[in-house]
């Protein structure tokens, strides 16, 4: 039974994938609630016909009322089997009906509603370029990822298990109570008059108070994971106080925005006890006085009684549910800034694969400044032959890492053209054009995962055998097979950590390298990708290096020029711009920048911040 109701719905069903979700809060639910439609209108009549089957207790609990006055042989003769038809009814059709009713809420829409949002937002923010991530807390955008869901989750519950319910109890209350005598429909239209004054105040201040400490959560959760994620440098520069005085700030803007939101609460609490009170005095008092008159039977007015009792119970309930209801909605406003936010870097609509055949790269005009005036890349144009090796150095912020981005297509570049093997990178796919590039980062960060898992990033269907051939060629087998991690998980099987913390920087380094040479693509790019090791293992790596080169069209940064003295060509970038390329003889002959940084470097590091 539940196995059927659980999969009425399949949250990772297909559905057409859009870079501009919807912006506004109602499409943005509706587009997410499409595989629901049916299973939600199942819903909501089983919430009608649930408080249905309430008022008609109510009311037929008046009738017994009533019945009980006569003679009991008589009323048993009379009306035995309609009583024993309701006990029935009541001990076995409405618990059937009910079980439905929560059956179609709890297990085929509650978690599967909140998965299908959680999946969908996670593929969405995945699709985002680098920049977008940059510009933003890691924390926060996976605490909008893992919150968003549920509040949705907890928006539908309350459609279907409160605000449905209850319009169809108070339409079905006053039918009741009109049918009774029309004038005790008076206090009750009165009351919900004063009601609805007090919902439409209540949810006018809930939703923004809501959507503003939502926000502050995520703040907090985003620099309390900034903190954890640096902790080497939180207790490295000994700033333990500082951190605390940094997360404090949002903590408590926190606080502040709960307490506003709380305040809004407390009002409609001390209200709403008011409003009940005139409820029940009114229809009640005036129940009576209609028995007082011979207008009303003793069963009216203990239908009448029961009536506003039971809405007294529930417009508590029906409250916050809709406070619930629309504070839940605040959450998912807020959460709707991030994974609803629209992907700017897409692939072109007739995009097709990469085809690569030889590997030559050719840079026209290429300038990218980030939206500002200045820095990134001006006006840069490079032809690379295929199978050529380019060595890239220049000062902090020449733009080498710009330029490496862009051919990667982490940007779009603002004007000019990069092309690979008479293609423009813009007119194939993003993963293809990746899957063609190899990179080793000076940033060797690893998945906090085995690596195993970490190396066959590379290639994901490599075998066993490819796998360690890679992670031996890297120089990383012989520490690999001495890891364990705290969870007695040895050699490839050993988890590395957040971020490959568990790991020294040559480890990192050197797995980073497995990875790409089991990759083994075609363009190699390295980015200082030896700066994290040691001299005697590099002397090895750099071996590895250039046998990995053989056959690819290279670019590789360094800071170190020992490092890209036998590249067949140097580029010095300067300020945006090649000022200088040739062989390491022809420029040191030159006397020009390159000369310079070779005379200043110190056991063959060049200083990026030296002056001309």
């Amino acid at each position: 039974m539940f196995r059927f109701f659980e999969n009425l719905i399949d949250p990772y069903c297909d559905y057409p994938e859009t870079d501009r979700p919807p912006a506004k809060l109602w499409p943005f639910m509706l587009e997410y609630s499409r595989p629901f439609k049916r299973v939600f209108v199942l819903a909501a009549l089983m919430s009608v016909v649930v408080a249905s089957i309430e008022i008609g207790l109510i009311y037929y609990m008046g009738r017994v009322v009533d019945l009980l006055t006569g003679d009991p042989a008589e009323v048993w003769d009379r009306y035995g089997t309609e009583l024993i038809v309701l006990a029935v009814f009541v001990l076995l059709l409405r618990p059937m009906l009910q079980l439905v009713d929560v059956l179609l809420l709890n297990n085929a829409i509650l978690p599967n509603f909140g998965t299908l949002i959680r999946w969908r937002a996670h593929k969405h923010v995945l699709r985002q370029s680098v920049g977008w991530f940059e510009n933003d807390f890691a924390g926060r955008i996976a605490n909008r990822i893992m919150q968003t869901p549920p509040a949705a989750g907890e928006v539908v519950f309350q459609v279907f298990d409160a605000i449905t319910f209850s319009l169809a109890y108070l339409v079905g209350a006053a039918v009741l109570l009109m049918a009774a005598d029309v004038r005790l429909l008076v206090p009750l239209l009165i009351w919900f008059g004063l009601y609805a004054l007090l919902i439409h105040w209540t949810v006018t201040r809930v939703g923004p108070a809501s959507q503003a400490a939502s926000d502050a959560r995520s703040t907090v959760t985003g620099r309390v994971v900034d903190s954890y994620s640096n902790i080497h440098s939180v207790k490295m520069f000994a700033h333990h106080d500082r951190e605390l005085i940094y997360a404090r700030d949002a903590i408590e803007n926190t606080r502040k925005t709960f307490q506003v939101e709380m305040r809004i609460y407390t009002i409609m609490d001390a209200v709403l006890v008011f409003l009940n009170g005139l409820l029940i005095v009114g229809v009640v008092g005036w129940g009576i006085a209609l028995w007082m008159q011979g207008s009303a039977s003793v069963g009216i007015v203990a239908a009448a009684t029961a009536l506003t009792l039971r809405l007294n119970a529930m417009t508590g309930w029906i409250m916050w549910a809709l406070t619930s209801f629309f504070r839940q909605l605040g959450v998912v406003a807020e959460g709707m800034e991030t994974i609803a936010q629209p992907i700017d870097l897409v692939d072109e609509a007739q995009a097709k694969p990469l085809a690569l055949t030889n590997g030559k790269i050719e840079i026209r005009d290429l300038s990218h400044h980030y939206g500002r005036e200045a820095g990134g890349l001006d006006r840069i144009n490079l032809t690379i032959q295929p199978g050529e090796k380019i060595g890239l150095i220049g000062r902090s912020g020449a733009g080498k890492s710009t330029l490496v981005k862009l051919l990667l297509r982490f940007y779009d570049s603002e004007s000019g053209q990069i092309l690979i093997d008479d293609q423009d990178i813009r007119s194939v796919t993003q993963d293809s054009l990746r899957s063609h590039i190899g990179m080793v980062q000076q940033d060797s960060s690893l998945l906090h995962r085995s690596v195993r898992d970490n190396i066959l990033y590379g290639r994901p269907d490599a075998s066993e055998l490819e796998m360690v051939a890679a992670a031996k060629q890297a120089e990383a087998e012989s520490f690999i097979r001495d890891l364990q991690d705290p969870q007695k998980r040895t050699g490839y099987d050993a988890h590395v950590g957040e971020r490959g913390v568990k790991l020294s920087g040559g480890q990192r380094q050197r797995i980073t390298l497995a990875r790409v040479i089991l990759k083994d693509a075609p363009i190699l790019l390295l980015d200082e990708a030896t700066s994290a090791l040691d001299s005697e293992v590099e002397a090895a790596i750099q071996e590895t290096l250039y046998g990995m080169m053989q056959g690819k069209t290279v670019i590789a940064i360094a800071h170190r020029l020992s490092t890209i003295a036998q590249m067949d060509r140097i580029l010095v970038m300067d300020q945006g711009r090649i000022v200088e390329e040739g062989s390491h003889a022809d420029l040191l002959a030159a006397g020009g920048l390159y000369a310079q940084f070779w005379g200043r470097q110190s056991g063959g590091f060049l200083n990026p911040e030296a002056a001309e």
